[in-house]
């Protein structure tokens, strides 16, 4: 009741009259949906123009790696996700690169036997992605020797994955930042660093950020403040949230990412911090990728996270979450006392608790909200 055979609305399809319809940059391509790890999905509308600039955009940024007929990448993260969608299809498509999808990342056997393979030119992926690479004994089975570009984004990048990265591959990851929003890319390390940075690079050709402190001014060079973007790649609004989309942007039309970055004097980004993720000790600010970068180069972590919790003494306390690395012999006392000899007091977590895995999107970023939810 009520279906119709695909025969034969086929058939009668082909009886009907084709009424063409114009078509033109500005019409929408994608509802791509935000990921959801802070709070309830969103439809970012994003338009043929979008994409096609963020390519470009894209390829400015990376011309060593994207030399037509040339690459070949590697793909784990799934398709559906804005990075993987702008970066290793639609940009290294459009160069006729050869792609290789892992169709099942978290089966790390098949993921080191599809590299092995494919002995990639570029590879792409978020930090836990590239930190559970370092830990499979196979590795180094794979042929690295032809590896020009590693990219990494959608998480924050921790040094201490990089550096173990680098020693196994040669290369270091390149980080990048951007949103579902921003088509995704704003910023990436451009060609001319030479090593993990510690930052998310520069803004992409055409693309203008500033900072807004909390009193809406512009943070000086140096200081945080919420990162806000226009250029050709940033969404038009969510789909049909006219009051999400009226929060969204400040009154000059700048979107509001609502991630905490700081620039330096050279023009680079660093993302301290999610503004919903920020931890109040005290009165004090503690951002959580800060905790737990500082926390991963404690010899024995495989991976970490941290939340906020309440503290009747100081408001919040901060509570770190350890996957220890296979065979270790950690201790709360000895992460703790790692902790110690880097942060201030107040930054220092005050419950440390170990767990077999950190629950993850599927795409690998971490989500903190369901740690809040483990006792």
């Amino acid at each position: 009741v009520g279906s119709i055979a695909f025969a034969d609305a086929l058939a009668e399809g082909a009886a009907m009259q084709r009424s063409p319809v114009e078509l033109n940059g500005d019409d929408l391509l994608f509802l791509q949906y935000t990921g959801g790890t802070t709070g309830l999905s969103k439809g970012a509308a994003l338009s043929h123009r979008n994409l096609v600039a963020n390519t470009e955009q894209y390829k400015a940024m990376a011309p060593n790696a994207i030399r037509p007929g040339e690459e070949v990448v590697v793909t784990a993260i799934p398709l559906y996700h804005i990075f993987a969608l702008m970066v290793n299809f639609i940009s290294y498509f459009s160069v006729g690169a050869e792609n290789w999808l892992v169709a099942n990342p978290r089966d790390m056997n098949g993921f080191v036997d599809v590299m092995k393979a494919a002995r990639p030119t570029v590879f792409t992926g978020v930090n836990t992605l590239y930190a559970g690479l370092t830990m499979q004994p196979r590795i180094g089975e794979i042929d690295f020797s032809r590896l020009r570009l590693s990219v990494g984004g959608g998480a924050a990048v921790v040094a201490a994955v990089s550096a173990r990265w680098k020693a196994i591959t040669g290369n270091f990851i390149r980080e990048g930042y951007g949103l579902s929003e921003t088509s995704p890319v704003l910023t990436l390390n451009p060609d001319s660093i030479a090593d993990f940075s510690g930052t998310t690079g520069l803004p992409l050709p055409g693309t203008d950020i500033k900072l807004l402190a909390d009193d809406g001014n512009e943070a000086a060079i140096g200081e945080p403040g919420e990162v806000c973007a226009k250029g050709p790649q940033v969404m038009r609004g969510y789909w049909n949230q006219s009051l999400a989309n009226a929060a969204a942007f400040t009154p000059d039309g700048y979107f509001k990412t609502g991630d905490v970055g700081q620039f330096d004097d050279a023009g680079f980004l660093r993302i301290v911090d999610r503004k919903k993720d920020m931890v109040i000790v005290s009165g004090f600010n503690v951002f959580p990728n800060e905790i737990e970068a500082v926390a991963s180069a404690c010899p024995g972590v495989a991976e970490c996270a941290c939340i906020g919790v309440p503290d009747e003494k100081t408001g919040e306390a901060v509570k770190l979450f350890v996957v220890p690395m296979p065979g270790s012999m950690l201790t709360a006392e000895y992460v703790s006392e790692h902790c110690r000899r880097e942060l201030t007091a107040y930054k220092v977590p005050k419950h440390v608790c170990f767990i077999d895995a950190l629950p993850k999107s599927t795409v690998g970023k971490i989500l903190r909200r369901e740690l809040r939810d483990i006792q």
